[in-house]
């Protein structure tokens, strides 16, 4: 099956996702006091802000993974439903950190699910990348294998680190928090290896 219309769909749930995000925004209820009324949305900023980079930053991460496909086939377009399934819903866990960060309480739940929300879209991220670099018939012939394999492990990191945050919500919420966003801009910074996908 050709990508373009993979792609264009992964797009359009991107798009949605991102700007799902905003809801969490209200209006002030009464009149006056807006100076102190926009300071008290720093929850909903800083959960806003963190989710923004993340839903930002997957998609530029599967941009640039598809740029290696040739084609896809109906396996692949599964898991990368099952992907986009993990992005559409981060503007509930979002909303339920913003919540719990405003009202000083439930921290614990709320930073337990939306890491385990990252973690599962990182995932089935891998699951793309490595079903289609398992079938090689998937990915663009040029690939070196020292580039599949570096991508490999990068792209392992991800979960992995998105897991052990999710552990320390168990004990320290707010440190894995701080921890999810600390991960999301490290990950944001461009891979050494991202123009040397044709090198042996």
């Amino acid at each position: 099956m050709d990508k373009t219309r993979t792609e264009t769909f992964s797009d359009g749930v991107f798009a949605i996702a991102a700007t799902l995000l905003v809801l969490g925004f209200h209006y002030p209820t009464t009149d006056g006091h807006l100076g102190r009324f926009i300071l008290n949305l720093w929850p909903s900023l800083f959960a806003y802000f963190v989710s923004f980079l993340l839903v930002g930053l997957i998609w530029a991460n599967h941009h640039s993974m598809f740029v290696h496909f040739q084609r896809v086939d109906r396996t692949l377009l599964l898991l990368n439903t099952l992907l986009l399934a993990s992005v559409a819903f981060l503007p509930f866990p979002t909303e339920l950190v913003a919540h719990a960060l405003d009202a000083g309480q439930d921290l614990k739940p709320a930073a337990l699910l939306y890491g385990l929300t990252l973690t599962v879209g990182g995932i089935f991220f891998n699951a793309v990348w490595n079903y289609a670099a398992n079938y090689k018939k998937l990915l663009k012939a040029d690939l070196s294998k020292k580039f599949i394999r570096q991508t490999t492990r990068r792209f392992l990191l991800g979960p992995l680190f998105y897991g052990m945050a999710t552990i320390i919500s168990l004990i320290a919420p707010l440190i894995s928090l701080v921890g999810y966003m600390v991960l999301i801009i490290f990950y944001w910074l461009p891979p050494k290896d991202e123009n040397k996908a044709l090198s042996v």
